[in-house]
């Protein structure tokens, strides 16, 4: 087997973590992560600090990684104003490729990892269940930048490219606070130690309307995959657990897990709500030997309380990838629940 060397960028984040520990897994690629941070995984790969908004700094710290054969993506950084987060994340992709691209003769594929709300989910109901090839919305939206910059560069190029479009993306990882597992067993613990049985905050339709997640180990697992699979060249893929919920299923048995009663759907402007629960967090890891973890390292609210608005269903089409070759999918009631006892066996809650 010919040797293949990757380069992980937002290594420490959900998805890079998991994408760079299965890659370690595999045991036969050389790894190159790229992340501020050093990634907290055990392992022999090499971790190269480099801020990817700045040309100069990517040329200075990644210009002599001449053997790279795949580029996995999964950086993104926030800004609050829409022109500034294109601006930002197609700077990002950008400057990397062109890097890797200019030093790097035996390139073969370039994986950008986006989302659903390429479908516009965030906006409003949307046609379900949503497939790769359906229109786009009005933009701005960023993955539309990237993908077309994308695209254009590759046109005549030996290399390759793939895109992942994932949603709700849950495993166990404290690197970054968009995790709504994490976000859900907060949520729970603090109402809990408030003497409140557990209700569901969101809108009384997002109780009922179908929903999806994606296991950040099977996405890492669909990555590779495209990245590898000749047949996935210069495609986009929805990748999920495969399955569908309704919260108002899985809410009893999360009700039951953290041993609460279950209340009736209550909504709750959450983001508001949980802004001041802070001296609450402290006093539960106090309480249970937690691991400390500053409240705000946790959870960032605003990204539950969008999934918990969305009263509509938010439904993709997994027969792509299917057809090609992808097959994998797993239970998504029972990945909350072992992920919510992974966090409470690493004493990351009580």
């Amino acid at each position: 087997m010919k040797k293949r060397t990757a380069l992980v960028t937002g290594a420490s984040g959900l998805v890079g973590g998991y994408l760079l520990q299965h890659l370690l897994d595999q045991g036969d690629w050389d790894i190159v992560a790229v992340s501020r941070r050093k990634p907290d995984i055990p392992g022999k790969y090499r971790h190269i600090a480099a801020d990817l908004l700045d040309p100069a700094d990517c040329r200075s710290k990644l210009g002599a990684l001449s053997d790279i054969t795949h580029v996995f993506f999964v950086a993104y950084i926030e800004r609050a104003d829409p022109r500034e987060l294109v601006a930002a994340n197609l700077g990002l992709l950008v400057n990397l490729v062109e890097t890797i691209e200019a030093v790097s003769p035996v390139l073969e594929h370039v994986h950008l990892a986006e989302g659903s709300k390429w479908y516009g989910n965030h906006l409003g109901p949307y046609k379900t269940p949503a497939k790769e090839d359906d229109p786009r919305h009005m933009p701005p939206n960023f993955y539309y930048d990237q993908q077309d910059w994308l695209e254009a560069r590759q046109k005549g190029k030996r290399w390759s490219w793939s895109v992942v479009r994932p949603h709700a993306v849950c495993g166990f990882s404290t690197g970054g606070p968009m995790n709504l597992t994490l976000a859900i067993a907060v949520y729970a613990s603090i109402s809990r130690e408030l003497g409140l049985p557990l209700s569901f905050p969101g809108k009384p339709g997002a109780y009922t309307a179908l929903y999806q997640a994606t296991d950040a180990a099977l996405l890492a697992k669909a990555i590779v995959w495209m990245g590898t699979e000749p047949k996935a060249a210069n495609q986009a893929f929805n990748i999920t657990n495969g399955d569908l919920i309704r919260w108002q299923n899985l809410w009893p048995k999360f009700a039951d897990f953290f041993g609460m009663e279950l209340a009736p759907p209550r909504y709750l402007p959450i983001r508001s709500a949980m802004a001041d629960k802070g001296p609450v967090w402290d006093r539960i890891v106090a309480k249970h030997g937690l691991k400390p973890y500053a409240y705000q390292e946790i959870v960032a609210w605003g990204y539950p309380e969008n999934v918990f608005n969305s009263d509509y269903d938010i439904v993709s089409d997994m027969g792509k990838a299917r057809r090609l070759g992808f097959h994998d999918s797993l239970d998504t009631e029972e990945m909350f629940l072992r992920m919510f006892a992974e966090f409470r066996n690493n004493r990351i809650l009580p």
